[in-house]
């Protein structure tokens, strides 16, 4: 049997006293026995009094005063409060504070034993029995009444099955239903976390047995009243974040930058209690203003911190308490329990079993934790595991068609196109290739030619054809140079039309560029040079800026004084195979194909990209994985070597490239392969690697990029959720369903970068979201299977 006692302190404080006291004592025994024929008996009614005691409001508010002092002095940061002033304190004494409590304590109690309150204190030891649960409820619309510690009267040291709440003088019964769902469902609602850490908060929600929890992380004030409006109802409301009290009006601070009363949620609120909310939870600082406010809406219950609260006690009280009434504790005995329990923490956390604090409406009934679960065990999973398979199947379903359709859309492509370059960069190391040769001009080698010979470019005729005889002399296989010469001067013009009319192992380049309206794009050729010596040397951009493909063939513009239509690095292949006898040319399919090489054309839709633009001829660029493409030396240096074996080494039978690297000249791009000190790659550079990747790949066997079909993409990803369903869904324990799904996040990248080593791009960022997506739809389904089975 359980008994409640409500003593309603009428309209008076502590500095007028209380002139009209009326308890009333009544059991849950008398009334369940009670025919449904007859009316409850009236509770037994009795009354007294108690005189002012202002010392008592004095001695609490210093206590609050120094209570807020010992946090601030001890540097307790993680307070659920947004902030603790010192109110004016100069001087604190640990000593003074402890000593404060005592001094609290006994002035209530000698308060509650005088004689005009023993009518009420005697009879109650007369009538209730201490082995019994009593609910003792302090009605009273006073603010400092209802913060003082009632539980430190002596009556609960004698009653070790009583606890305390709080009641304002008016309360009703509100119009409610029960929630519609099959197990306790629980809104959680995690606020501003400033310093505090809320995850023990929610795992002590994750743990409870037969719950369906709702969590909403840092919600908009729109978020939180589109979920109390939900038809389905709540049984319990939790919070926990910062919050503090203003003028008796309770704060709760929603997110970062959202603070509101729950005077703003007063529709939805009143929405939420009819649909079944029957407990509210502020785990918070400060709570008895939102009590208040909930209390208009005659919500049944509301478990608050009456002040300031430490972080740690707030997550242990509230651990301690849903422990106790999920396994079937009755509320109030459950909140004494954890309240008790706090003691513990009083040496570091002074008072902290003064903190929780319940306030009831009297006039509505006690929820219980069997109450809240109405659904068996044995029927759930007996109805569940014959819809696994199915459930499986439409969970695969939908992540892997919600999947391809955020490809088909282009969503997923950066992500897509940021994985393939950290692929690039985790490769195995390469070494240089030997083929090679880059004779860079830097800043450095353009101040050292006379100005008036240059005019504006990097390197004058008369010293880039003195550069051109001393290579040729070397017997290289190829010269490539890769810098524009539109027209040319007077000193070096004759040297530099022989050289290139009798030598076509030199290649030189033009821009195409993008034409504007009415004006034609790009640069000239070099001048005098045949049509078999000359190339167009622009890249393919990504949308990010990125270099990532390499174009090797495009139709002539007529727009473009650049005419050329083969790339600058398939124009170097073509004459250096070409000594060797091979050729590169079209098979059956229109292929391009070298020897054995067949160099497979991009397609839209390859690997992540999402109808990326594909004209022209073009390849996946597979950088060497090298810092060093190839041997580099700067033009003064190679210049100033006189050694002929030196130079014979250098020269013979490469590929020489000839470039500028000065940054003034902005030949710089955006590549995967980058460094701290090197953000972008200077052109020649991005040219050595174009053509070392043709070069490697058919002469040493190196893989160029390719892709899997679409088809064959798809069903790969189908196959992840597949995989992943079946593991996540075989193990019921969270443990085991964890460990799972670690190894599959990890095997996926894993076998994404295998299949990479080989040649083959396949998007990972599409393997891993359909895993994810398809385990989000297996626990959504398994949170929402309690509302519809």
């Amino acid at each position: 049997m359980s008994w409640t006692v409500s003593i309603n302190l009428g309209s008076g404080n502590l500095q007028q006293g209380c002139g009209e006291i009326t308890a009333q004592v009544s059991s849950e025994k008398s009334v369940r026995n009670l025919s449904p024929r007859f009316a409850a008996p009236k509770p037994l009614q009795i009354r007294g009094s108690l005189p002012p005691a202002p010392e008592i409001e004095q001695l609490y508010r210093q206590w609050k005063l120094l209570y807020l002092e010992f946090y601030r002095e001890q540097s307790w940061h993680s307070i659920r409060e947004i902030k603790i002033e010192s109110g004016g304190i100069t001087y604190f004494s640990e000593v003074e504070f402890y000593e404060l409590c005592q001094q609290l304590t006994t002035q209530l109690n000698n308060w509650l034993d005088v004689a005009s309150f023993h009518n009420i204190d005697r009879k109650l030891s007369r009538i209730l029995d201490p082995a019994a649960e009593i609910q003792v409820i302090i009605e009273t619309n006073d603010p400092i009444l209802r913060r003082l510690p009632w539980h430190l009267w002596n009556f609960f040291e004698d009653y070790p099955y009583a606890e305390l709440a709080l009641s304002t003088l008016e309360y009703g019964r509100a119009e409610s239903r029960s929630s519609s769902g099959k197990s306790a469902r629980i809104l959680a609602i995690f606020g501003n976390d400033h310093n505090l850490d809320l995850q023990a908060d929610r795992n002590a929600i994750e743990d409870l047995p037969d719950a369906t929890t709702v969590f909403l992380e840092s919600p908009g004030l729109q978020e939180l009243n589109e979920q109390l409006w939900q038809k389905i109802g709540w049984d319990i409301l939790f919070f926990a974040g910062h919050s503090q009290t203003e003028a008796e009006t309770g704060q709760i601070f929603i997110n970062q930058t959202e603070t509101i009363t729950l005077e703003q949620l007063r529709n939805s609120l009143k929405k939420a209690i009819s649909q079944g909310l029957k407990l509210a939870i502020f785990n918070s600082c400060d709570g008895l203003g939102l009590a208040q406010s909930l209390a208009d809406l005659h919500i049944p219950l509301v478990i608050v911190m009456r002040e300031s609260v430490p972080n740690k006690v707030a997550q242990e009280f509230f651990r301690y308490f849903l422990t106790a009434f999920s396994q079937g504790e009755s509320l109030y005995a459950a909140v004494r329990e954890a309240r008790e329990r706090l003691e513990s923490l009083e040496t570091k956390y002074p008072c902290a079993t003064w903190l929780p604090v319940i306030c009831q409406n009297p006039a509505a009934e006690l929820p219980t934790w069997q109450n809240l679960t109405k659904f068996h065990q044995s029927d759930r999973a007996l109805r569940h595991r014959k819809l696994r398979l199915p459930i499986l199947l439409l969970a695969s379903f939908i992540a892997t068609t919600l999947v391809i359709g955020l490809r088909e859309l282009g969503i997923l492509q950066l992500w897509e196109l940021a994985t393939y370059d950290q692929l690039l960069n985790l490769r195995p190391a390469e070494a240089p290739d030997p083929r090679l040769l880059i004779i860079t001009v830097t800043e450095e080698d353009v101040q050292n030619q006379p100005p008036q010979e240059r005019l504006g470019t990097s390197i004058s005729d008369g010293s880039l054809a003195k550069l051109l005889q001393k290579l040729q002399f070397y017997q290289p296989r190829v010269i490539g140079l890769d810098i524009y010469r539109e027209f040319l001067l007077d000193n070096g013009r004759t040297d530099l039309i022989e050289f290139t009319q009798n030598k076509d192992n030199f290649i030189t380049v033009c821009e195409v560029g993008t034409a504007e309206q009415n004006q034609l794009s790009g640069t000239k050729p070099f001048p005098e040079i045949s049509p078999e010596q000359s190339s167009f040397s622009d890249f393919p951009v990504d949308d990010d800026g990125v270099i990532r493909r390499q174009l090797l063939g495009m139709s002539a513009d007529p727009k473009s004084i650049c005419t050329a239509d083969i790339a600058f690095s398939l124009r170097v292949v073509q004459t250096y195979f070409e000594h060797k006898g091979k050729k590169v040319e079209r098979n059956l399919q229109g292929d391009l194909q070298i020897g054995d090489l067949t160099l497979k054309k991009l397609d839209s839709q390859a690997g992540g990209y999402n109808n990326v633009d594909d004209k022209g001829y073009q390849l996946l660029l597979n950088y060497r994985a090298s810092p060093i493409v190839a041997e580099t030396i700067t033009l003064t240096d190679f210049i100033s070597i006189t050694d002929q074996l030196q130079l014979r080494d250098l020269v013979r039978d490469r590929i020489v490239l000839i470039g500028t690297i000065a940054p003034s000249f902005n030949d710089y791009f955006l590549t995967p392969i980058h460094t701290a000190q090197q953000i972008k790659m200077a052109g020649v550079i991005i040219h050595a690697h174009m053509i070392s990747q043709i070069l490697s790949a058919a002469q040493d066997n190196r893989p160029l990029l390719t892709w899997f079909p679409e088809w064959a993409e798809i069903l790969i990803i189908w196959s992840c959720s597949i995989i992943i369903g079946f593991w996540f869904w075989c193990f019921k324990s969270f443990v085991y369903r964890g460990i799972a799904s670690v190894i599959i996040m990890l095997l996926i990248p894993g076998i994404g970068y295998v299949v990479f080593l080989s040649g083959v791009w396949f998007p990972m960022v599409s393997g891993l979201l359909v895993a994810v997506t398809t385990v989000g739809t297996i626990v959504s389904w398994t949170a929402l299977r309690y509302k519809y089975f």
